[in-house]
């Protein structure tokens, strides 16, 4: 099916990653920052010139898109999302994308700061890309693989199709979303202007990976409200709420229940956020796990925190909320068990081993799920996300593209 096809998702990919689209989560607005636009304005434009009609970009930084149906089935409809925002962790302005062509095996220094290197040890995926195609940054940006590689490999995907009328396939929406990054990927989405039944997200790593777990997640705030004085007349009076803040952190476990404590199916609650004076500081939490009744567990830990340190700080006051962030989208997929098997079914057929894991973290397709959109996540091999160390496989994302294509069409034979 794709011998004599010339893949366009590694061109697709470093043209897009040159643009900056970081979001930013104290920003008010939505998209939290504009120059996400800026690529989703590129998308629309490339999309209609391959000869999708409808593509467009709404006020809110969201680009839709429908390839039609060319069979007279009644097959459901399917999406297939990725989000243009990059980490708000690393910078995303000037990345310059680097192809280290048949790539050997060995440590990859970046030549814009040398002390940056993308050792074997540390990624230990790299040995099994011997021989491939590998995109890195040069060492003073993150790459923007998280989601970038996502969205050229969707891309691609309609590139083919528009190319290849005979195959058949039901309704296939794109949809291509900001803030993903920050937690608001799907906030202003209109699932109603969408109108999929089921969709696919293309956000996860290594070649044949396949998602339809999640963590479940909250955001917890704890403001610890003090006494302020004059320090010099503090005696009796002043009551610290920095101090009273960190005896709290001196309370959580230092061997366990942390992110960098915890692997696999473990959970955490993990602080990420601190700011305020001595009369008054916020202190925020994310607190994580697939069981979701585990999180009240968490909140519970917390509150007993909060009790003991109220009895070290008499005089301070302090409050908690909780904030649901997203559910574990298995809870949901598991009542649409067609849509995890097709896609396991498309990764086969790419000649890929298929391998199911479960996300330590959230997808825009964990709130999707639950709004009615079920919504797992396939491969797209970007791998150490979020930092400096980034890097993908251009043959993992042609792979990526396969399997799509396959899933489409997979989609149309069984209906």
């Amino acid at each position: 099916m794709f011998q004599n096809y010339s893949f366009t998702v590694a061109d697709r990919f470093i043209k897009y990653v040159q643009v900056d689209t970081q979001s930013d989560p104290h920003s008010t607005s939505f998209p939290s920052t504009k120059k996400q636009k800026d690529l989703s304005r590129i998308l629309v434009e490339e999309l209609l010139a391959m000869g999708v009609t409808d593509a467009a970009l709404d006020e809110h930084g969201y680009v839709y898109a429908t390839i039609p149906s060319n069979t007279d089935k009644n097959v459901p409809v399917i999406c297939f999302c990725s989000h243009v925002d990059t980490s708000p962790d690393c910078s995303g302005a000037g990345v310059s994308p680097l192809i280290h062509r048949n790539y050997q095996g060995e440590d990859i220094v970046l030549p814009d700061d040398p002390q940056q290197v993308i050792t074997i040890k540390d990624h230990p995926y790299l040995s099994a890309k011997k021989g491939e195609d590998i995109i890195t940054a040069s060492g003073a940006t993150l790459l923007g693989a998280d989601d970038k590689s996502g969205v050229a490999v969707i891309m691609d995907m309609a590139n083919y199709f528009m190319m290849h009328p005979g195959l058949k396939h039901g309704v296939i929406k794109l949809l291509f979303t900001p803030d993903e990054e920050i937690g608001r990927g799907v906030d202003k989405v209109d699932l109603k202007r969408l109108g999929a039944d089921f969709g696919y997200t293309l956000d996860a790593g290594e070649r044949g990976a396949f998602e339809d777990e999640t963590f479940s997640a909250d955001s917890v705030t704890i403001t610890f409200t003090g006494v302020s004085a004059h320090p010099g007349y503090g005696k009796d009076k002043l009551v610290n709420a920095i101090k009273a803040a960190g005896a709290l952190l001196e309370l959580l476990p230092a061997h366990a229940l942390s992110p960098e404590t915890t692997e696999g199916r473990e959970g955490f609650v993990h602080p990420v956020y601190i700011n305020g004076i001595a009369e008054k500081v916020t202190l925020q939490f994310i607190i994580r796990d697939f069981i979701t009744a585990k999180l009240y567990e968490y909140e519970v830990l917390l509150r007993q925190y909060i009790d003991e340190t109220v009895r070290k700080f008499p005089g301070v006051t302090i409050t908690m909320e909780v904030k649901e962030q997203y559910r574990n989208m298995k809870e949901v997929l598991d009542h649409h068990p067609q849509v995890s098997e097709y896609a396991l079914e498309a990764i086969s057929r790419a000649g890929v081993q298929p391998l199911r894991t479960s996300a330590r973290g959230g997808t825009d397709g964990s709130r999707l799920s639950f709004m009615g959109l079920p919504c797992p996540n396939i491969f797209t091999g970007e791998m150490a996300f979020h930092g400096k160390h980034e890097y993908v496989s251009i043959q993992d994302m042609q792979k990526s593209v396969e399997t799509i294509v396959h899933l489409a069409m997979i989609w149309e034979e069984k209906s």
